[in-house]
């Protein structure tokens, strides 16, 4: 799970650096925030299903579908919170970089 995310915060920053080239600064900071957007939430479930495997008999699938519901809720609340906090939002910039940090896994299917 620390691989996937990792190669989404990977992800993020390569989005970046393609949106600072195409649209500027604002560009960069909204698709840095919109992949953010996806990292933030799935570095803190992974982190809560590898605290749940550690203790004896807590992994349980109830737990995962809670940490499920938290992470949406969470991806939903940032995003939002990015909307109305930050005024030079690019939303196009803002959505690829979520798109791209969202799907960035599938880089790990074709290295093997």
């Amino acid at each position: 799970m620390l691989r996937i995310v990792s190669l989404q915060l990977i992800a993020t920053v390569v989005a970046g650096a393609i949106a600072a080239l195409l649209g500027g600064w604002a560009a960069m900071v909204s698709a840095v925030l919109g992949g953010l957007c996806c990292v933030v939430p799935n570095g803190l479930f992974a982190l809560r299903l590898f605290a749940n495997a550690q203790r004896l008999g807590q992994a349980n699938p109830m737990s995962f579908f809670i940490g499920e519901f938290i992470k949406i809720a969470m991806t939903l609340a940032l995003l939002f919170a990015i909307a109305k906090l930050y005024p030079d939002l690019n939303w196009l910039a803002l959505i690829a970089g979520f798109i791209v940090a969202l799907k960035s896994y599938i880089i790990l299917l074709f290295r093997h």
